[in-house]
């Protein structure tokens, strides 16, 4: 990813890349990466930004946050597997400063959110509510960040609902309420959502497929060119979308 906005930011002509940054310990701290040095430690270049973009992992998202908050940054977070603690620590650094957290800043997956909302509300408790993701051996968190987003978009659409992580044995007849999220590892698969929606006589399925880890980048960076210019707040990538 780091890579990917690299070259997001560099393609945009509202953009310039002013520092970029690595845990410390990194065996690539210290190199020249185009132009510039890959550093260890945001705050040693926070001063020089604009707008920072975070993907990294929650306790470096925390500190990341609280040093955004600190010095004024504006701060796109692309992070995924945050608890509730992280949460709470990205909504007071956003008394500070505007700070924007998507699970998924692909556009598509954007816009998937709001049709996902719109067609459970419209379709109502006739249809039996499932997603289904899928990504990489490698990846640590279940479900996805963009998954846990896409069950959220549900329940605005349907509030009577109740999440089903994990199906196994003799559960009994499945209940109109449940909302059920499986997960898939394998491979080197990017990224795979499926939210189906099963009536009686028809079926419905929206599914967002990435095939490429630049487009999280290029959300990132039209939403930090975006966020630059908002005030202090917690935002969405609708919110830097206009949807």
């Amino acid at each position: 990813m780091g890579q990917a906005l690299i070259a997001a930011v560099s393609a945009d002509p509202r953009c310039e890349v002013a520092a970029i940054w690595e845990r410390a310990g990194h065996p690539q701290v210290g190199e020249k990466i185009g132009e510039l040095t890959l550093g260890d430690s945001f705050e040693a270049v926070a001063g020089q930004l604009h707008v920072a973009i975070d993907f990294t992992s929650p306790e470096a998202t925390r500190r990341h946050a609280e040093i955004a908050a600190r010095i004024g940054v504006p701060l796109v977070v692309g992070t995924t597997g945050l608890d509730a603690a992280d949460h709470d620590a990205l909504s007071t650094a956003a008394w500070s400063i505007p700070l924007l957290q998507a699970a998924n800043t692909s556009v598509g997956v954007t816009v998937l959110l709001g049709l996902v909302e719109q067609a459970a509300r419209l379709l109502g408790t006739g249809f039996d509510l499932e997603i289904v993701e899928t990504h990489h051996r490698g990846k640590r968190d279940a479900p996805s960040g963009t998954a846990l987003s896409l069950l959220r978009a549900l329940q605005m659409g349907r509030a009577d609902t109740t999440p089903v992580f994990a199906r196994h044995g003799d559960i009994g007849a499945r209940s109109p309420s449940e909302i059920g999220v499986q997960t898939l590892r394998g491979g080197d698969v990017v990224g795979e959502h499926t939210v189906f929606f099963f009536g009686q006589g028809e079926r419905i399925e929206m599914t967002h497929r990435a095939t490429d880890r630049r487009i999280f980048a290029a959300g990132a960076v039209r939403a930090a060119a975006w966020l630059v210019d908002q005030p202090p707040g917690r935002y969405r990538m609708a919110d830097a979308l206009s949807l």
